[in-house]
This record gives C-alpha cells, structure tokens and sequence, in this order.
C-alpha cells in the first residue's frame, strides 16, 4: 500500500489577464460522490488536458477522467505567455543555447511533434487565429549585447539548417512603433496562443469523452488492491492508472523532492486603448537575452492591449506575496514606458504571477514513478510545447504505445539534485538577480 498525503495546493498571486479577458463556454463541475474510472489524471494544464485528448484518441472506449484543484485556465497554463516554441529555449543556461547538432535536432523535432498535437486539437475545436496563430516569433535586441547574443544564436540556426532572418531597427520600428529596438531575429515555426482561451477550448472539446472535475483537489491519493483512489474534498476517484500532470507540485506527491526549482515569472496587462503608436495590429516578441522582457501587443474590437513579463524570482515555498507582485508591477511600468511613452496613461489592469519548473539539468521529471502511476511534470520554463509533449508521452507510456520519440524521451536523466534549503533559495535567487542586472535594457 502506498498513500500520498497532500498537504499544500496550489495558490495564485493576481488576475491573469488571459484569463480575464476569455470567455469560459462550458460549465463547472465539482467532484460529489466516489467513482470509479480506467483512468485518472490530475492537473488541467497543458499536460493533463494533452493526455486526456491522447488518451480520447487511443482509448475512446475508456473512462477518463481528470481532477483540476482549482479551475481551468485560472492556475499556471492561463498565466504564461503564450510562445509555443520550436527552437532551443533553455532559460536556465542564461542565453537560448544549441547544444551538439544531433541533441539539438531532438529537441525541434520534440518540439515540432508537440506543436504539431495542438494545431490538430486548436483546428478539431474550431479555435480562431487570435487563439492559435502560426505568427513565428521574433527575439528583439535592444543592447548591442542582445544584438550578439541574436547573431549568435542566427549562427547556431544556420549551422542546423533552421531558417531565420534579420530584422534591423527599421523593420522593429515599423512593426512596433517603438525606437527603443536594434534589430531582432525572425524564426517561422513558433505560434502564439492565447493561453487562457486555447486551455479552454481544449476543455470543452474533450466534455464527450472526458469527466472533468474543477475545485477537486486531490486531498489524498492511496494505493490499494491494485488501484489508486484519489480523494478530494466532495468524493474520490478509483483508477487502474493515473497520471500526475502537476508540474513542480510533484513534490507534493512525494516524488523528485530537492531535485526541482520552483520558479515565479510576472506580467502585466494594460487596460484597452486606441490610436497609440504601437505599430502593427499585433506582435510579439521574446528579449534576445532571456532574462529580458517578453512583450505582446493584442488587438480587437478596434482596441489593443500590451501584456510584458519580466523578472523571475526562486520560491520553494511555492507562492509570491501580493507586495511582490506589486513591487514588481512597479518595475514593469518603467520598463513598458521606456519602450512605449505615450502610453503612459494608459494603466495596468492586470498584473499576476506565474510558476514555472526547472530541474538544474534541463530534464523533465517524467515516467512511471509507481506502478501505475505517471509522471508528466517539469517542463523546464517552456510550458505550452514541454507540458504538451510530456502528456503525451506519458499516455503513451502508460499504454505501451511505443515510438522513436517516447523512446528518446525516456531515456533521460533524473531531475539533479539541489544543494538543501535555504542554499538552493540564496544561490538560485542570487544567479537570477546577476543574470537579469547584465540584461540591462533588454529588460
């Protein structure tokens, strides 16, 4: 027999301006009652949300069913910024490195595979271009450091074969409306969502196939006579198998404990405006160096929006005060009015937190943990593609559903242990406040 006390849940720090602004098309459902099912998945994010479809598409005769503790679209899928990326992103090495040619190539196509599963889920739900936009992205310079860190990263591409170009100060000016950038760096296979809206519309494409359980945390997940039995505060749910799509909260279930970093990234959204300088309808871009800004201009209905995100800060503890993240907002204002001065009274009308998950080897904490249990977590500050795959793979695994790319997946290293607390909280903090300060105006 083997029991999970749950004692911490998730919390949330602000209104996610994603979320605020999409509109929610299906109902609540709370757990009430014990059930029982094929399988169980807990988390609905990227990761459980994309083994629900998976296992919709190769067990449509199954029982699935999926607890979220909070509610869909309000926890971490809804607040990111919403880059599904195909290239190298690996924001814990300080720049977006290429390692050796044939690891590289693994990733893309990694990538790719889980790029590739959305658009199939965005065009079966009927999701709009302003949801899921195959736009490419741009890394913008502002420095002449970020100007080489982008010529750099350009050589590495090429070196590939990836495509990509140049945009010079001209060409940022005229897309943004801002003199603030040097030049960027355009490549093609990226799509920008919106997160809170593309979370839903998975959603409420998979109510035929799946039960979904919003404000059901799972209290209590035990294993007895061969099943689990997850319980919550209305009832439990009884599986032959589940899978843990819950990100760093992992640890919480008693597994990967000291191996995962608990990171908070911050965003603002500014209250609609019109005829402002802000160049094309909308935009986005990722910072040349990643402990930059990311900014995106949204635009409908004849209005516009700026969201940016900024700053990162290490919490083991799992949640960001509201001081922070005013404090932060603070910040976020300078930097959104260093780039865009005449919308300077144009206020915030949201700003929140973030979680994301690093493991200090860039691996996912991934595969059977238990019998019958799955893990789908960590995805490395790369969400919306590494959550996606993950989900996947994990269906995948736990189905015997065998592929060159689960086999590549799963061969990979634990998550590396962390120096104990508070060491890990003072050399994490200390290392992301050195990188983001020689980020400098990228920032």
């Amino acid at each position: 027999m083997s029991d999970h006390v749950v004692k911490r849940l998730p919390a949330e720090s602000g209104t996610s301006g994603w979320e605020a602004i999409s509109k929610r098309c299906f109902p609540v459902r709370t757990l009430d009652g014990d059930i029982s099912a094929d399988w169980l998945i807990i988390g609905g994010g990227f990761a459980g949300l994309s083994a629900a479809r998976r296992l919709a598409q190769l067990r449509p005769g199954d029982k699935i069913v999926l607890m979220e503790a909070g509610e869909i679209a309000k926890g971490p899928a809804g607040r990111n910024s919403g880059y599904m990326i195909d290239t190298p992103h690996n924001l814990s090495s300080g720049e977006y490195s290429v390692a050796g040619e044939a690891e590289t190539k693994a990733e893309i196509a990694q990538n790719r595979f889980a790029i590739s599963f959305a658009a199939d889920a965005a065009a079966e739900y009927g999701m709009s271009a302003r949801t899921f936009d195959r736009s490419g992205k741009i890394n913008a310079a502002a420095t002449k450091r970020g100007m080489t860190l982008n010529a750099n990263y350009g050589r590495s591409l090429k070196a590939i074969g990836e495509e990509h170009r140049f945009l010079d100060a001209v060409e940022m000016r005229e897309l943004t409306g801002s003199s603030y950038y040097l030049g960027g760096l355009f490549t093609p296979g990226a799509v920008m969502i919106q997160p809170a809206d593309y979370i839903r519309g998975i959603a409420a494409g998979l109510a035929s196939n799946v039960d979904i359980f919003e404000h059901s945390p799972v209290l209590k997940l035990a294993r007895t006579g061969g099943a689990w039995k997850a319980v919550s505060r209305g009832g439990s749910v009884t599986a032959q198998k589940v899978i843990l799509g819950v990100n760093g909260h992992i640890e919480d279930f008693g597994h990967f404990r000291g191996r995962l970093m608990h990171i908070f990234t911050y965003a603002a959204m500014t209250a609609p405006f019109t005829s402002k300088s802000t160049g094309k309808g909308r935009w986005a871009l990722l910072p040349a160096d990643p402990m930059g800004a990311t900014v995106r201009k949204i635009s409908s209905d004849g209005s516009s929006r700026i969201v940016i995100r900024t700053r990162f800060t290490y919490d083991w503890s799992v949640q960001v005060s509201e001081k922070r993240l005013a404090g932060i907002a603070a910040e976020q204002r300078a930097s959104l009015d260093a780039r865009f001065p005449d919308l300077e009274d144009v206020p915030f009308e949201y700003i929140w937190a973030g979680r994301l998950c690093l493991s200090r080897n860039h691996v996912p904490a991934f595969g059977e943990i238990e019998e019958g249990l799955y893990s789908a977590c960590c995805e490395n500050g790369l969400g919306t593609v590494k959550s996606t795959l993950a989900g996947v793979m994990a269906v995948d695994l736990a189905t015997g559903t065998r592929s060159d790319m689960l086999d590549k997946f799963s061969h990979q290293p634990q998550p590396a242990r962390l120096p104990p607390e508070p060491l890990a909280w003072l050399g994490v903090n200390t290392v992301i406040r050195l990188q983001e300060l020689r980020a400098g105006r990228e920032g």
